[in-house]
């Protein structure tokens, strides 16, 4: 009762401020921007054809209705929050009649199987393989990790993704150019592989940088616990090097880990703005990107306030989580 009091609802209340602040900030940024979504509209129609001053107006009317863009700043604000609430995030400016909603269903979920897989597995292998180099630091293959690592670590990821598009999608035509599968969509294992063959270049360019990144996070945790007292008493108990790599090093590492696991997967649904854009992939980045090109403030707005969920949920989660990991929180 007491941990439920002092830890988890005041954890609780935090997250809810910050969403609460979130959407706030959501609302108002779009609204400082001197474009006006409106205006744009009506210029796009009135490109084509010429309306008449009532028509102008009673146009105006429905959209600053449709987009809620009608009334005060309070009323709009208020407006926005019932939409929210509602799960209701309007229509897209660029794509009209198509909901937010429907377009971002359309492409988060190329994201979150490129993200989620990769964020596993460069997590998985970044810890195995950086508490390996960090634990037996003289061994060959150990330093030729370290060496591979720093030279690939400060490489942009977008340039590894552009050097293996050229290579494996241009040169060499083994993996696709662009897109995300071919094919009509089914749970047929054509289509699925190909999903697969599309995704792998991209999966490959995110992975190769986020294991570089959690190898050296990896190594330099590890290599502080390397030198304790309790894994020299273990070593001169002579217990085998597996349980004191996975008992005491890896163990004793895993709350940071932990942390960079659930942040990297709630940022999930940021999307991977860059690589998705250099191999045309059709995930959330893509769709904002398109959004901002076309300065679709609904859609902006809508993957906004996915992602700062995401990662509000994911915080509150990785705190949730502590006294799992953490005796002294539950102590606490």
């Amino acid at each position: 009762m007491t941990l439920l009091k002092t830890y988890i609802i005041p954890r609780i209340l935090q997250w809810a401020l910050v969403i609460f602040i979130g959407v706030t900030l959501t609302f108002l940024i779009p609204r400082l921007s001197p474009v006006n979504p409106v205006e744009q509209a009506i210029s796009r129609v009135t490109a084509f054809e010429t309306l008449s001053p009532e028509a102008t107006v009673a146009l105006r009317e429905s959209l600053e209705d449709l987009y809620g863009l009608k009334g005060s700043l309070f009323d709009q604000y208020i407006a926005f929050w019932r939409r929210v609430l509602s799960g209701d995030l309007g229509p897209s400016f660029s794509s009209f009649p198509m909901s937010v909603n429907v377009m971002i269903a359309n492409s988060i979920g190329w994201t979150v199987g490129l993200l989620g897989t990769t964020v596993i597995i460069s997590w998985l292998s970044g810890i195995l393989l950086g508490t390996l180099s960090a634990y037996f630091p003289n061994r060959w293959w150990a330093r030729l990790m370290e060496s591979v690592v720093i030279v690939v670590y400060p490489i942009p990821y977008f340039i590894i993704a552009f050097g293996l598009l050229m290579i494996f999608a241009y040169y060499l035509p083994i993996f696709p150019l662009v897109g995300g599968a071919s094919g009509t969509p089914s749970f047929s294992f054509g289509y699925l592989g190909s999903i697969v063959r599309h995704s792998f270049l991209p999966a490959i360019s995110v992975i190769i940088g986020a294991t570089a990144f959690r190898f050296l996070m990896a190594k330099a945790l590890a290599t502080s616990e390397r030198t304790s007292d309790y894994v020299t008493y273990a070593e001169i108990a002579a217990l085998p090097k597996r349980k004191i790599l996975g008992a005491f090093i890896i163990r004793n590492t895993m709350l940071p880990q932990v942390t960079d696991l659930a942040l990297s997967l709630g940022a999930i649904f940021e999307g991977a703005l860059i690589t998705e854009i250099v191999f045309s992939y059709p995930g959330i980045g893509s769709t904002l990107y398109s959004a901002i090109i076309s300065a679709d403030y609904n859609l902006i707005m809508g993957i906004t306030l996915l992602s700062i969920i995401g990662v509000a949920t994911a915080s509150l989660l990785v705190d949730l989580t502590y006294p799992l990991f953490d005796p002294r929180v539950r102590l606490r």
